[in-house]
């Protein structure tokens, strides 16, 4: 089935769906409003927790940019109910269409909401990695959101598919001036991860490959992951400000970068110690990082999982 089709499909059923669909959950009694982090970008801020049925999924950064002719919106939410409410947000920034919905990467927090955009027919840019990734996780994500929040909340929640893939680097024309540096990396927080530039404000939109206050996840390399950094530290050395995928709306680049590399640093070097001496996956968990992980957010859920995922990778290097 080519891209338009399957479009189609989404529209007449997921996002057909959605327009029926006025049950979904609230938001939390902690949700918060939309940010301009800079003249024209601007953050919807996620909560420090993980999806319940009071939340709808609203659990990461999301939110848009406003060019001189349209809108981008940069990834969609979590849940049919976040991505409303971010749509709501574009319809009060701005009259200009939306015409773009970027998808950094596969996590069900980032993209899910899609459906909220979907009878507005953008075009969804992503990586060229997405599809399969897609393909492989999406029927799994929406069990595991049913699971966390409830039939309910999930109902009308899916993903677009991308219409535009990325393989290396694109330009998102906004009108008056204005376009967005997309740049495709290698295996880093996933197998398909996008960061965007937006030259006109300096700033650069990292979603979760930036992690801030909120233990990062590691769901695709932990050796590239340092390398994406560290060439993103280089080649966007100019950028102002930095949007992370969880934490602050807005913080300074590159200096937000320093504890999230120093605890993958910690994870890298603490598994090969934890392999070289023996010591079973089993065990490593309760082992490795354990200090570097205790000054990060929702540790407890997410550290071991790093943990077990670095020594799959790193015990063949």
């Amino acid at each position: 089935m080519g891209a338009a089709s399957r479009r189609d499909a989404l529209l007449l059923g997921v996002g057909g769906g959605a327009l029926l669909l006025g049950a979904a959950a609230p938001p939390s009694a902690g949700a918060r409003a939309v940010v301009e982090v800079a003249p024209g970008v601007f953050v919807l801020p996620g909560l420090h927790e993980d999806a319940s049925p009071t939340n709808g999924n609203a659990i990461a950064n999301v939110g848009f940019v406003v060019g001189g002719a349209s809108v981008a919106v940069v990834d969609p939410g979590g849940s049919l109910a976040h991505g409303r409410r971010l749509r709501r947000a574009v319809e009060a920034a701005t009259p200009l269409p939306v015409r773009h919905v970027v998808l950094t990467h596969a996590h069900p927090d980032h993209i899910m909401g899609a459906a909220a955009f979907a009878d507005l027919r953008p075009e969804v840019v992503g990586h060229a990695r997405l599809p399969e990734a897609l393909a492989q996780r999406r029927d799994g994500y929406l069990r595991m959101m049913e699971r966390e929040m409830g039939a309910v909340a999930t109902a009308g929640s899916d993903a677009l598919p991308p219409t535009r893939l990325v393989e290396d680097r694109l330009d998102l024309d906004l009108g008056g001036g204005r376009a967005l540096s997309v740049a495709a990396h290698g295996p880093a927080h996933t197998d398909a991860d996008l960061s965007l530039f937006d030259a006109a404000t300096s700033t650069l939109w990292l979603s979760d490959l930036l992690f801030v206050e909120r233990i990062p996840s590691l769901d695709g390399s932990l050796s590239g992951w340092l390398r994406e950094l560290a060439a993103l530290r280089e080649s966007r050395s100019a950028a102002a400000r930095a949007v992370p995928g969880h934490g602050p709306p807005s913080v300074p680049w590159p200096d937000a970068a320093a504890p999230l590399t120093r605890y993958l640093e910690a994870l890298r070097d603490g598994t090969r110690a934890a392999i070289a001496a023996g010591l079973g996956i089993a065990e490593a968990p309760s082992r490795v990082a354990t200090v570097e992980a205790r000054s990060w957010r929702l540790a407890e859920n997410y550290h071991g999982r790093n943990v077990s995922t670095a020594y799959r990778e790193l015990e063949w290097e």
